[in-house]
């Protein structure tokens, strides 16, 4: 006969499924409230009972809110639980395959003085036996000294009062401990440590308003703050009056906010924040001239708007700025910011010759578009058209002569190319003059071929082989950027590539710092492009001649060898 049977009434019941390694290893040695607690939250997910809080589950077994949470947490150590959440509570059951083992057997009568002296440094209320095992796991999993731990609850109810909550001095302990600070020598030296910023904590606590002592948390901010950020405390108060903060986690974010940027001394922190409004305005008013939607204006300040304000461009001259970026078709920050590098490296800021300047641009975006019109293209400007028409005023031909070849160009199938041809054609023949022109436009353009030559095939030939290439790079480079990591390295590297360059006039210093961040970056980048099975040689256009970069001109505007070839194979 068995040991153990069941009646068939039994078998027709439900149940709640225990895994059985729970049951073999931990069973014989986990507190008892702790296995009910357990049981109870396997058989609520069984039973699909997905809206009962933590409160409900203390009433169904008679414990407090405050033990039951304890009682998870004893369940975490162990691996047998994990918290999800705190408010609203959560907790994942999981299975009991973990790294610890069985939970230690702990001996209550190796710890009888240390709980004496736990009671008597808490006197507000009783301490639970559970709570007695949480410290007890202080002890022997983190190798505290008795005395060490009991100074370093001491030292939390002088901070929060006698009914100190077990959590929060296992948060501090397993901090000290991190630390190294384990023995009441080290934690001596460390509560010392924390006395010494008391004083300065109390004056920016009355400051700030903020009742009550400064706790463990309030001290790492404030060391932070000093010994790793470098802000004094006038700084550090200025902060707080600048950002009208009335915690130490607002002003936390206020002198970070602070460090990103730069602004470390109170006349700078008073400066900074009397234009902070001012560029969160702009940063708004530049996004919405370029057509762009923004939800954190403070990184567009940040990264945009501040960096173009150092720059020593007022918000007026800013928002002049994006509405000609809007019209060239450069509607992003980023984009805006090229351009910006451009008419700073042309020693164009604010006021009038920032108006002129781009007047001069619009003018000549006037030209080309009448240039496209007079070839018979109706499209807008590209980037492209602007640096085809330089390179040709660079060949010394005047709007005069650019505008006969337009002409010519009407109706062709590809305009822009067969301009180029002409104007080539020209140049290797010094025609600079309406009235030198001795023949049909075009004429005689191409190397000497064979009659079935066909101009419009040749201009179609390089025009795909140019697009071809860069549409490949760009490509590339959109399918990387769409890898949200090498994304943000890429941005962050635009936009000190644009630092650097006016570093490199104003600050040497601050150039080479810059420098070796953006090497960093760089490595960074490539490492990225790596794992992406990627190389930033593909942003580069692979031109098929390297000679003439696919346009079937070299640089003094002659035909080029390619282009003799190509003929050649259509014969």
């Amino acid at each position: 006969m068995p040991l153990i049977s069941v009646s068939d009434e039994l078998l027709k019941k439900s149940f709640t499924s225990v895994e059985n390694k729970f049951i073999t290893k931990y069973l014989p040695v986990l507190e008892p409230n702790a296995v009910k607690v357990y049981l109870f939250a396997l058989y609520a997910y069984q039973n699909g009972l997905n809206s009962l809080t933590l409160d409900d589950i203390a009433a169904r077994l008679t414990f407090t809110s405050e033990q039951t949470e304890s009682y998870f947490e004893y369940l975490e150590e162990l691996e047998l639980a994990a918290i999800i959440s705190r408010n609203p509570f959560s907790v994942k059951i999981l299975d009991a395959d973990n790294v610890y083992g069985a939970p230690k057997k702990i001996n209550p009568e190796k710890y009888a003085d240390f709980a004496k002296g736990a009671q008597s440094v808490i006197t507000g209320r009783m301490i639970s036996t559970n709570e007695y095992r949480e410290y007890y796991r202080l002890l022997e999993d983190y190798g505290f000294e008795q005395n060490a731990l009991l100074m370093i609850m001491n030292y939390c109810v002088g901070l929060k009062g006698d009914n100190i909550n077990m959590r929060y001095i296992k948060t501090v302990a397993k901090s000290f401990a991190a630390e190294g600070a384990i023995t009441a020598r080290k934690v001596d030296e460390k509560l010392a440590d924390y006395d010494s910023v008391s004083l300065s904590l109390g004056v920016l606590f009355e400051k700030l308003h903020i009742s009550g002592k400064p706790d463990l948390d309030d001290k790492k901010y404030y060391k932070q703050w000093t010994e790793n950020l470098g802000f004094d405390d006038e700084a550090i108060k200025a902060a707080a009056k600048c950002f009208k903060v009335k915690s130490m986690g607002k002003l936390n974010d206020a002198v970070n906010e602070l460090y990103r940027n730069h602004k470390l001394d109170v006349k700078e922190i008073q400066d900074y924040c009397k234009n902070r409004t001012d560029a969160i305005n702009a940063a708004y008013d530049i996004a919405k001239k370029l057509g762009v939607f923004i939800q954190q204006p403070l990184t567009y300040v940040e990264k945009y708007v501040g960096v173009w304000r150092d720059y020593g461009y007022d918000f007026e001259s800013l928002n002049l700025i994006a509405d000609y970026c809007f019209g060239q078709d450069k509607k992003s920050f980023d984009a805006m910011s090229e351009t910006i590098l451009e008419f700073y490296n042309a020693g164009v800021i604010n006021g009038s010759s920032l108006e002129k300047h781009i007047e001069a641009l619009n003018e000549k975006d006037k030209f080309i578009h009448k240039l496209l019109k007079t070839c018979g293209l109706t499209r807008r400007i590209i980037e492209n058209d602007r640096e085809t028409v330089s390179r040709w005023r660079d060949w010394n031909f005047s709007d005069e002569m650019l505008l006969c070849a337009a002409e010519a160009a009407n109706g062709k199938a590809n305009p822009v190319a067969y301009m180029n041809t002409v104007l080539s054609a020209w140049k290797s023949e010094n025609v600079f003059s309406p009235d030198k022109i001795s023949k049909p436009a075009g004429k005689n353009k191409y190397p000497p071929s064979d009659s079935r030559v066909e101009r419009a095939e040749i201009e179609r030939h390089y025009y795909d082989l140019k697009h071809s290439a860069e549409d490949a790079a760009e490509k590339a480079l959109i399918r990387a950027k769409a890898d949200s990591i090498y994304g943000e390295i890429h941005d962050k590297i635009n936009t000190l590539t644009i630092q650097l360059a006016f570093a490199e006039v104003k600050d040497a210093n601050q150039a080479a710092k810059l420098s070796a961040t953006l090497k960093e970056l760089e490595s960074q980048g490539d490492k990225r492009l790596k794992e992406l099975g990627m190389d930033k040689s593909q942003f580069i256009p692979e031109y098929h001649c390297k000679k003439c970069n696919d346009t079937g001109y070299n640089k003094d505007g002659k035909p080029c060898e390619c282009m003799k070839q190509f003929i050649k194979t259509l014969h």
